[in-house]
């Protein structure tokens, strides 16, 4: 039998001669109940919010993308990028030439980033998401089409079902001297119909989408591109692709992941979450803390209880330990409680959206997402610091034992 804690239960759930002790028992537990349980459901709302806008950018964002460490295009058409082009575990490779430029509708203008893509680009199953009016396409009867960003067309009001305006967009020639009599023949200008306005964040909804051949028409590359986009089909390793291709393709380029795609946005993600965690931390330290005046009370209530202990030949390790299992105990069952008043939130919300966001909002409710290892370490952060302030009280019993060694 472990006797240090068959005593400490014994002392939990006995009635105390001084109900205060009970009290403030009971206090120390509700509050590291709400402490974890409002821990856990931040990290998980935290969780449901990184998914949902990390689903957002990777509509837009491939699973991996090949991009040159100098310069700002690079010639695809080498052996190894043909042969990875035919490799059967890709889904979808896109060349992409991309490059800021002029826009103009009517009378309005905007600088925005033209993005010329290769047709692969339309397999990706998530682009139709994204529409928010027109359709998906970069050609259509009359020839080239192109899809523009929310936040631009807004901007140059353009209407995707006018059928006798297009778009104006203008980029500087290459390799020429600048023209002072004529400046307008010093950019290459093209027109082409927009057929379809997407949405997805700030960062894409600023730019347009449009066929490669009219990219490379308006840019002025025969060959060259910005980058390559890169999906691949269910069931293949990314991480051991990504190495695979860094290794072949050599020091000139870099493949990048998705995280490292959008490494500021990964960042800013991981900082606030980290940051809700601490702060919360210290207010379930305050909530911890309780328990030593909790286990104080107690302690000067069994002053009798130590000094027959004592006087039986129990050690001061063994009475330590009975007010540590005493305290561990209390803000152990609250934080397991918390835990499961975190876990039957998670459910409520995610199956009926409890807490709304917003009507203007592209999710109606607040997003909730489960990590077991969020459990794990919340249970170890009130373990640590329940353990620090049960330890801290159970020294007091100890001191008890002196004063009554010289009191006989």
């Amino acid at each position: 039998m472990n006797t240090p804690l068959y005593i400490a239960k014994r002392y939990l759930f006995a009635k105390k001669s001084t109900n205060a002790i009970n009290l403030i028992s009971g206090i120390s537990m509700v509050g590291v109940m709400v402490g974890s349980a409002a821990l856990i459901i931040i990290l998980s709302v935290f969780n449901g919010l990184e998914v949902t806008i990390l689903n957002m950018f990777n509509t837009m964002t491939p699973e991996l993308a090949i991009v040159p460490t100098r310069g700002k295009t690079f010639d695809p058409n080498t052996k190894y990028f043909s042969q990875l082009k035919n490799n059967e575990q890709i889904y979808s490779y896109t060349e992409v030439l991309q490059e800021n430029a002029l826009l103009k509708y009517n009378n309005k203008q905007a600088v925005g980033m033209v993005k010329g893509v290769s047709y692969d680009y339309l397999k990706n199953p998530k682009l139709d998401s994204t529409i928010r009016e027109g359709r998906f396409v970069l050609r259509n009867r009359s020839g080239y089409s192109s899809v523009i960003g929310s936040a631009l067309q807004a901007y140059l009001a353009v209407n995707t079902v006018d059928p006798f305006t297009e778009l104006e967009i203008f980029s500087p020639k290459k390799n020429i001297a600048v023209n002072n009599l004529n400046p307008a023949d010093d950019f290459v200008n093209k027109s082409i119909r927009v057929s379809g306005v997407f949405e997805v964040q700030q960062e894409f909804d600023n730019g347009i989408v449009v066929p490669l051949d009219f990219a490379r028409e308006l840019l002025g590359e025969e060959k060259n591109v910005s980058s390559i986009e890169i999906n691949f089909k269910p069931g293949v390793n990314v991480d051991n692709f990504q190495k695979e291709i860094s290794a072949k393709a050599g020091s000139t380029f870099e493949v990048l992941n998705r995280a490292q795609q959008n490494r500021s946005l990964y960042h800013i993600l991981n900082t606030e979450k980290w940051a809700v965690y601490i702060i919360l931390t210290f207010i379930l330290i305050i909530a911890i803390f309780n328990i030593i005046g909790s286990l104080t009370m107690l302690v000067i209530d069994k002053v009798k209880d130590i000094a027959i202990l004592s006087s039986l030949g129990a050690s001061k390790k063994l009475i330590k330990r009975i007010f540590l299992l005493e305290g561990m105990m209390i803000t152990m069952s609250g934080c397991v409680l918390g835990l499961l008043i975190g876990l039957i939130f998670y459910f409520l919300q995610h199956k009926y959206g409890l807490i709304k966001m917003g009507e203007d909002t592209l999710v109606s409710s607040y997003p909730i997402g489960l990590k077991w290892k969020d459990f794990i370490l919340v249970f170890l952060t009130v373990g640590f610091f329940s353990f620090l302030a049960s330890a801290l009280s159970s020294n007091l019993s100890v001191k008890k034992i002196d004063q009554l060694n010289q009191t006989l």
